[in-house]
């Protein structure tokens, strides 16, 4: 199988194109985002994930939340939705939650499910509920949602390629059954493996990250600074490509716009800030930036 390519964030105008927006285009247009995560343990996760993709260009932002954090998270996020969804006895997301977000789901472009989630088996129940849901939306699966699946999980086939998975080397252990060392040793061919088996993009994500595609094509990114490996970090990137999917973009553009995007945020703080103490809710306000500079607002 062939060598990854090594992408940039000066090269992807040209290779990766995202859609073009018109001046007059309205919040529509832009697209509707649906984050779902948090619960009584981590409940800013899906805040980060959804301010990322409104930097990211998307216009419309749903945060579905558990009733202990709907009011908190609506005063955090002034320009989200908050649909108040069902939790189980320890204040975490629950699984019947889906049946809640069904009308939500059916309009939106693009869904996260994952980020501060705890119970991953309730997570990977809520996600597949959520694929299995008649509607257009690409999905990110990340965090506890995605840890919870297993490599024949029907409900991702549902969505015929429109899916993004973006573990960490400890994630994708969990995912395939790998030991963590086995995937530190071999991270493409674990990315191969569930690029394949779920018929998704994937980012492995790592010192160099590889962006991976069903029928095995890869991508490299680099350029990731060590200020990256920090709380929240994750959250902002499923948020990104999630923001980018909202807009058009396929699963593949989104995702290596993500990574490279993210990892050009991270760069920057690391010049201003220092290479390490900046903070993963400082990141989004560095991608409208990155995208004009790129020539990919409009």
């Amino acid at each position: 199988m062939s060598a990854p390519l090594a992408v940039s964030l000066d090269m992807l105008a040209d290779g990766f194109p995202l859609p073009a927006l018109h001046q007059g285009a309205d919040k529509e247009t832009r697209g509707r985002v649906l984050v779902v995560g948090g619960g009584a343990q981590v409940p800013g996760a899906p805040i980060l994930t959804g301010v990322a993709a409104l930097r990211a260009g998307a216009g419309k932002l749903q945060l579905a939340a558990t009733a202990g954090s709907a009011l908190a998270m609506g005063l955090a996020v002034p320009e989200a939705a908050v649909v108040s969804v069902a939790a189980d006895a320890d204040g975490e997301m629950a699984a019947e939650a889906a049946k809640d977000l069904e009308a939500y789901v059916g309009r939106a472009h693009s869904v996260v499910v994952g980020p501060g989630m705890a119970d991953e088996a309730a997570a990977a129940e809520l996600a597949c509920r959520l694929m299995r849901q008649e509607t257009q939306a690409a999905f990110v699966i990340d965090a506890a949602a995605m840890t919870g699946l297993d490599l024949h999980a029907k409900a991702t086939r549902t969505l015929g390629g429109r899916l993004v998975l973006t573990p960490h080397a400890g994630e994708m252990a969990s995912l395939t059954g790998w030991s963590k060392q086995a995937v530190a040793n071999a991270p493409l061919d674990a990315a191969r493996l569930v690029a394949q088996a779920l018929h998704a993009i994937v980012v492995m994500k790592g010192e160099e990250t590889f962006i991976v595609s069903p029928d095995g094509r890869a991508w490299s990114h680099a350029g990731g600074v060590i200020g990256l490996a920090t709380s929240g970090s994750g959250d902002v990137l499923a948020g990104v490509i999630a923001g980018l999917l909202a807009r058009g973009a396929s699963p593949l553009a989104a995702a290596v716009w993500g990574v490279c995007l993210h990892g050009g945020a991270g760069a920057r703080l690391s010049q201003r800030i220092g290479p390490l103490g900046f903070l993963a809710r400082e990141l989004p306000a560095e991608i409208p930036g990155l995208l004009a500079d790129a020539g990919a607002n409009v």
